[in-house]
């Protein structure tokens, strides 16, 4: 069965993002570790505070990130990164890496909406801008709220000094 004219490049923009989501997390999850680890702080670096703050009063995601769900998952080799929430530093470091390869997927993932400026009128490309927007950008700023929280405790687990650390 043929789909009516309209809907066409409708299901096509809905293929895109679909395939586009699968590729992309597919690649991210076979991204080495090691790569995942470059441009991390060091996690004793107690300038990580005012962001978090920032987060949770400016932009109030403790509110918010519930409703976000997590498809780490969805794809064979995936990680659920609530299946990593254990207080021991080993976990919580590998849920940093997790929240990074997140991270990466919807940063790599937001772009895939100028693809469909092959097929769509300027007001479709606009409505899938919007759509790539408001899907990803706070998959993005949850991330990076996480992975600011896991390097907090992470330095509170580890460094004797920062506050409530380890003497």
């Amino acid at each position: 069965m043929a789909l009516p004219g309209g809907l066409v490049p409708v299901a096509a923009s809905a293929g895109l993002w679909l395939l586009g989501s699968v590729v992309i997390g597919a690649i991210a999850n076979r991204l080495p570790d090691r790569l995942l680890r470059r441009g991390d702080r060091d996690q004793c670096d107690p300038r990580v505070e005012a962001p978090v703050r920032f987060y949770e009063f400016w932009l109030g995601i403790r509110v918010w990130k519930r409703w976000i769900p997590d498809a780490g998952n969805a794809l064979p080799g995936g990680v659920r990164k609530a299946s990593l929430a254990r207080r021991d530093p080993l976990a919580l470091q590998r849920l940093r890496l997790e929240t990074r390869r997140a991270e990466l997927v919807h940063w790599a993932l937001w772009p895939v909406w100028m693809v469909t400026a092959l097929w769509l009128p300027p007001a479709g490309v606009l409505v899938n801008l919007i759509f790539a927007t408001l899907f990803n950008l706070p998959c993005l700023l949850l991330q990076r709220y996480n992975r600011l929280r896991l390097g907090r405790t992470l330095s509170r687990l580890s460094c004797p000094r920062h506050p409530g650390g380890r003497p």
